[in-house]
């Protein structure tokens, strides 16, 4: 079974894909020291790091729940089809992303519950199809929670620096089309989902970064969305990747949220790791270090 109990909760991990994205850990953490690499190097090999040719890897995933009678998602991923020039492979992306989620059990009908954590290309992918030449909700039953703050921020009619970014087109063919549905909610400071879960605004990656804390049954989980991107940042949270706006509000959210998984032994589920998806932390003097990996199957690895 490609899923984890927590209390009340049922997860499951759906690959989009993996692989590496063609940037060295000086270029995707820029000023992070060699010397780190150097010595973590073989820890990092095969699924965090390239072993041929030194290059970061990560994965495009969505997390699966089944919390109080209802199925949630937890970002969606890059899409297929979409434009995207400033990311070639990404570009036009055909992967079998729905035929995951159908092993998994659930078709697009089936969602109830979207959760955009922010709103960067490659965690609003799947929010949308192109059906009939028009951009439409890929899960037509479901409501999209989206931090306000995101909403507003990548809306280019407010930010003209868009245009030629890694996220050029993305909120007019992931975004505006399910609120011109009425299918999106706007959230601030923190939300409720359930008796189970709750949103946790997160920033420093972007303006409006959030995490989703899990609590049932005496089991606590995070599913830290863009918190960290190498398990390097566990022991060294000053490094930063490239794609972070504010990296000194990214340092202070990742200690600050580290703190609270340790404080609850909290299972860590980050976004974009591959191999082993979720791991345990521990506090190692004024800092942390990781506690132990818990493997999560992916459903089209």
């Amino acid at each position: 079974m490609n899923e984890i109990t927590l209390g009340d909760v049922t997860v499951a991990r759906i690959e989009e894909m993996h692989g590496p994205v063609g940037m060295t850990p000086e270029q995707f953490f820029p000023g992070s020291p060699a010397r780190l690499w150097q010595e973590n190097h073989a820890r990092l090999i095969p699924h965090h790091l390239s072993g041929e040719d030194n290059v970061v890897q990560v994965a495009m995933q969505t997390w699966a729940l089944r919390s109080a009678g209802r199925t949630i998602l937890i970002d969606t991923g890059v899409g297929n089809g979409k434009p995207r020039p400033a990311v070639p492979g990404w570009d036009g992306l055909e992967t079998g992303y729905l035929d995951n989620l159908a092993a998994a059990g659930i078709k697009p009908a089936d969602v109830d519950l979207v959760v955009n954590t922010h709103l960067h290309v490659d965690h609003v992918g799947w929010n949308t199809r192109l059906v009939d030449g028009a951009w439409v909700p890929t899960f037509p039953n479901a409501t999209y929670l989206m931090p306000r703050a995101e909403f507003e921020h990548w809306n280019p009619a407010h930010n003209p620096n868009i245009a030629g970014g890694v996220n050029e087109n993305v909120f007019e063919d992931s975004v505006a089309p399910v609120y011109a549905a009425g299918q999106v909610q706007l959230w601030e400071d923190d939300h409720v989902i359930d008796e189970n879960l709750r949103l946790l605004a997160a920033p420093g990656h972007t303006p409006g970064s959030s995490v989703v804390a899990l609590g049932s049954r005496g089991e606590h989980a995070l599913f830290a969305a863009d918190l960290m991107h190498t398990p390097l940042q566990v022991a060294h949270p000053r490094i930063h990747s490239c794609f972070c706006e504010d990296p000194i509000g990214a340092h202070a959210t990742r200690t600050n949220l580290l703190g609270w998984a340790v404080d609850h032994t909290a299972l860590v589920l980050p976004a974009h790791f591959s191999g082993h998806s979720a791991l345990t932390v521990a506090r190692d003097g004024a800092g942390f270090r990781i506690a132990g990996w818990a493997s999560l199957p992916a459903y089209g690895a």
